[in-house]
């Protein structure tokens, strides 16, 4: 759907553009770390795999506590049988009831009387839980890794085939790297979220929840002492989300600039050698890319300070359970020789922390490493989650982003007839005369906006069927235009364009597409073969049909030369064949699909003479029994044409015959004597038609 630009279209995009600052923005959004609106609508994408989603979430459960008995079981094998079980035995712990059970039922039923075979007991049930929990981790990193590439792959569809619904106005306004970043990057973060987020948070929740269970049963004022230090973790923890999402703000703005910056230059690289632009176009880069580069090194200082600090709090508080609970060890350890000494056996100590052995004690400093790991991996799981906001809002707003064109409801079919009808159009790109045209709908009379820059006024002209209609002009006239709404890749602002008979508002847009074939000046081919650019997805043209279209254009020929033939492989955009040679692949396209109304837009251009000859031969056998519509700056290759539309800034000028023109003595007799000034002229009497405006 690419089209030849105009100034006109240039400068009205370029004004609507300006209208809309705010889409220019769109990569900005920080957003919210978490929006309940934006996870519910997320979490729609895990329904057709919530199977396995529910066995990745036992599975974390499961791996949450698996993870947490460790250390249990260290306390239970040096107070049972390290210290000859009495502490264990005697009722040391100063915790709860069912947790005293627990502690001593394992030492009761393993190997009471053994502690050698007790130890080696403890451990392989030690070892048992770590290959419980790294079987419940390869399960659940399995099932979400397997379930988030699924919703990937869901998303990427879903948002290809909106982009393929939008009409051309919307990507006169949205840069290709913007959407190409949306395809991949914001994708790309809620893949994260869905795989290393949402679980991995309810992991780390339910991890250091069981470990403030056990640690608060056990002995709950050293619980309180590990967690002294949370109130400082989470200032810093506060301090470091709020410098983070600034710059992770600050990075996507810049990834989608560079990859704005880098579609553009590429796509005009032999432009910008021709012009020797290559140190200016790298200054601009740099310029991109030094945004990209500061916003990285802005969240590295943060990630550089966060981590040591989290580190220095945690390791305080574990060197507060040293110093506490070694001082409880010692003054346990001094009770009870002392009560052995006179002869009182299941003596316990006393005070505010309790009693507590040297089991409880490394116990708990297993427990404090383990329980600041999790707050850590929130802190980083927040911004996964911040950036998946983020990400998800973009991708939701161009979801929602409603086409602008679309089928009729109840779509008339026309009468096939090819015909072509414009009726007092006006059109602009310029959106408001999208306002206008809203209210001229709702029943106000129409009237233009001096402000607007309109592309086409009041243009009015009738196309019969099987008739060859050619439009010249200037550059900017509007050529371009006219053609693009017959497709209606635009609606008019007022006025209507007939296509069979039938306002192109209310036909089905496939069937109205299907019926034309289109020519352009910039030939456009796909990676693939030459055989699947004729064809373009079109799967009932046969090997028959391909190859008569392509003699036909006279490029057959060519074609069996190479060594693929027609299977020759094409690379991006035809980059190993010439614009001649492009070009009459593109006739061959058209003409393959047998269409109904035919439009060339400057399709002679830009090839040599003796492609020129070949195209005008082809040319000849196209609009054979065919509505044509012929674009040409060249007069040459509309003097055959049945009507000559001449455009003047919007309007209709001329209307005729190549000799009923010349010998009207007007703007297309200008343009003709400036083509061949050096030829004798010749007028003959001709009736002028003059244009139905």
């Amino acid at each position: 759907m690419a089209q030849t630009p105009e100034k006109t279209q240039e400068a009205g995009r370029a004004k609507a553009e300006q209208k809309k600052p705010a889409r220019a923005q769109d990569d900005d959004v920080a957003g919210k770390a978490y929006d309940s609106r934006l996870m519910r609508r997320l979490l729609t994408y895990l329904r057709p795999y919530k199977l396995q989603v529910v066995i990745s979430a036992l599975a974390t459960i499961l791996k949450a506590a698996s993870d947490s008995i460790g250390p249990l079981l260290v306390i239970i094998a040096i107070d049972a049988y390290m210290s000859g079980g009495s502490s264990i035995a005697a009722g040391a712990h100063p915790g709860s009831a069912k947790l005293l059970w627990v502690l001593s039922w394992l030492p009761r039923h393993l190997h009471p009387s053994s502690a050698f075979n007790g130890i080696t007991d403890m451990t392989l049930i030690y070892l048992g839980c770590l290959l419980l929990t790294f079987l419940l981790e390869l399960l659940q990193t399995y099932l979400m890794q397997w379930t988030g590439q699924k919703v990937m792959f869901d998303m990427r569809s879903q948002i290809f085939r909106h982009l393929q619904r939008m009409s051309p106005a919307f990507y006169d306004h949205n840069p290709v790297g913007r959407l190409v970043t949306r395809l991949t990057s914001d994708v790309d973060a809620l893949n994260e979220m869905f795989t290393s987020g949402v679980l991995a948070i309810f992991e780390d929740i339910f991890t250091l929840s069981f470990i403030v269970a056990i640690m608060v049963s056990i002995n709950w004022p050293l619980a309180l002492l590990t967690l002294a230090v949370i109130p400082a973790i989470l200032f810093a923890t506060s301090v470091f989300r709020a410098s983070v999402r600034e710059s992770y703000r600050r990075q996507r703005a810049a990834t989608a600039k560079i990859n704005s910056f880098t579609q553009e230059y590429v796509s005009g690289m032999s432009v910008v050698q021709l012009f020797n632009r290559e140190r200016r176009a790298f200054a601009d880069f740099s310029g991109v890319n030094a945004e990209n580069k500061q916003a990285w090194t802005d969240a590295i200082f943060a990630y550089a300070w966060y981590y040591p600090v989290v580190e220095f709090l945690s390791s305080t508080a574990i060197a507060l359970v040293i110093w506490v609970g070694g001082r409880a060890v010692l003054h346990n350890d001094a009770i009870l020789r002392a009560a052995a000494a006179v002869g009182l056996h299941g003596a316990q100590a006393s005070g505010f922390f309790g009693t507590v052995t040297i089991g409880v004690l490394i116990g708990f400093i297993q427990y404090a490493q383990r329980f600041f790991r999790p707050i850590q991996d929130l802190s980083e799981k927040y911004n996964i989650l911040q950036a998946a906001m983020a990400a998800s809002e973009r991708v939701f707003r161009l979801i929602d982003t409603q086409p602008t064109i679309v089928s009729a409801a109840k779509p008339i079919q026309g009468d096939g007839t090819g015909s072509i009808e414009f009726r007092n159009v006006w059109f602009t790109y310029d959106p408001r005369g999208a306002a206008l045209a809203k209210s001229h709908s709702a029943g106000a009379d129409f009237i233009p906006d001096p402000e607007v820059e309109w592309v086409l006024r009041g243009v009015s002209f009738t196309i019969a069927p099987g008739e060859t209609a050619a439009i010249v002009g200037h550059t900017g006239a509007g050529k371009t235009t006219i053609t693009a709404l017959m497709m209606r890749f635009y609606d008019v602002q007022h006025g209507s364009v007939l296509v069979d008979g039938v306002d192109v508002r209310e036909q089905d847009l496939t069937a109205l597409r299907r019926r034309f074939g289109v020519v352009l000046q910039d030939p456009f081919l796909f990676t693939g073969t030459i055989a699947d650019n004729v064809r373009l997805g079109s799967s009932w043209i046969t090997d028959t049909q391909l190859e008569r279209a392509c003699e036909e254009v006279n490029i057959a020929d060519f074609i069996r030369t190479l060594p693929a033939q027609f299977d020759e492989p094409v690379r991006e955009r035809g980059a190993t064949l010439s614009t001649g040679q492009k070009q009459l692949i593109s006739f061959a396209r058209a003409l393959a699909h047998s269409p109904a109304i035919l439009i060339l837009d400057e399709a002679t251009s830009s090839v040599d003479t003796d492609t020129e000859h070949r195209v005008r031969v082809a040319l000849s056998r196209m609009i054979t029994d065919r509505t044509s519509v012929l674009i040409a700056h060249r007069l040459s290759t509309v003097q055959s044409a049945d009507t000559i539309l001449v455009m003047h800034k919007g309007t209709l000028r001329e209307r005729g015959s190549h000799q009923q023109l010349l010998a009207q003595r007007g703007l297309y007799w200008k343009q003709y004597r400036l083509q061949y000034r050096d030829q004798q002229l010749e007028y003959p009497a001709a009736d002028v038609v003059q244009p139905a405006l």
